[in-house]
């Protein structure tokens, strides 16, 4: 039941955005200045149910192979609709190219399960940044494996559910400070207040825009995290009021390599990591409020989200398909898990 096909397709920063629509064989190009909206359709029953993994791209080492299989089975089971990645998609530092051989040993070769050919949305994270940035935007990659989907920031809307995938990689400022080693491509990004004040903004509006009963805001970076990058500072002080003003039921990121849960005293807004998609960092854990504090688990794995008109269950998986910690919400705010 899957639908890949733009109900608008917009641009913030007047930047173009080019996508293929195989269906008709044609590329459409429009500039404006909003998020580009693109709808998901659900099951017949009115249900969505799909994969959210990150941290993932390394040619199949660090268990990546093993993540993907678990995530075939688990895929197959709950006949998955499509794949979220929380960015970091290829290690150490992104694609050097539309051609560069990581695409096909990092995804292509390593995601085979039959339950996995479905549209892989993803956003991109700082080692990405530190490659061809542009690269795993184009859309020359969707032509070397149709699942792949990859914009700076867009809506994916499912009726029920709207999804709002942000660039979070250039909020932080210490990658244009103190980049040490590195290089990262800025291109499109720069100058980084513009690019940053327009995506707020349009968030915001795409935000006040939607009449879905569920939200949900992905990115790569941890805004709340017990892990070893801890508390993103920028996006919790530019990120989180918006977030919270527009009644948004989850952020969920990657970045920290592990798995975990964090709530909010104040707030409904939980915190979702799912950064366990091949290294892992054991033992890298800090002190947090077990109010908040729901379920850690410092190694590889991934979840999956089902839900309907009513109700969203959350299932955290380990690299041997355990099930390592579940939970519900309803929209009438009874929360159950275990």
């Amino acid at each position: 039941m899957e639908a890949f096909f733009p109900k608008k397709i917009i641009t913030m920063n007047f930047q173009y955005v080019i996508i293929f629509l195989v269906s008709f064989g044609f590329c459409f190009l429009v500039s404006c200045a909003e998020f580009p909206y693109f709808n998901q359709s659900l099951k017949d029953d009115g249900s969505l149910s799909f994969l959210v993994i990150g941290d993932w791209g390394r040619k199949g080492l660090y268990n990546q192979s093993e993540l993907a299989f678990q995530m075939g089975e688990i895929g197959e089971k709950l006949e998955i609709d499509f794949v979220i990645s929380s960015g970091d998609n290829f290690y150490e530092d992104g694609l050097n190219g539309v051609n560069d051989p990581a695409f096909q040993h990092s995804f292509t070769n390593i995601y085979k399960a039959p339950s996995l050919q479905k549209t892989w949305y993803n956003v991109l994270g700082n080692h990405d940044y530190r490659g061809d940035v542009e690269a795993q935007l184009s859309p020359i990659l969707r032509e070397k494996d149709k699942r792949w989907f990859c914009l700076r920031s867009y809506v994916l809307h499912a009726e029920i559910v709207d999804f709002f995938f942000i660039d979070t990689t250039p909020f932080v400022d210490d990658y244009f400070t103190n980049p040490k080693e590195h290089t990262y491509d800025w291109r499109g990004v720069l100058p980084k207040d513009k690019y940053l004040n327009d995506l707020l903004k349009d968030l915001d509006l795409a935000l006040s825009k939607s009449t879905a009963k569920w939200k949900m805001v992905i990115g790569h970076h941890t805004i709340k995290s017990a892990g070893h990058h801890g508390i993103i500072t920028e996006l919790a002080q530019q990120l989180v009021p918006i977030l919270e003003e527009h009644d948004v039921d989850f952020y969920i990121n990657g970045h920290d390599h592990c798995l975990q849960r964090i709530g909010s005293i104040d707030s409904k807004l939980e915190f979702l990591t799912s950064g366990g998609g091949s290294k892992a960092w054991r033992g890298d854990v800090k002190g947090w409020n077990p109010v908040e504090l729901k379920f850690y688990y410092d190694g590889q794995g991934f979840f999956s989200i089902e839900l309907n008109q009513k109700e969203v269950e959350f299932v955290y998986y380990d690299v041997f398909g355990n099930v390592l910690h579940k939970f519900s919400v309803s929209k009438d705010s009874c929360v159950s898990s275990q």
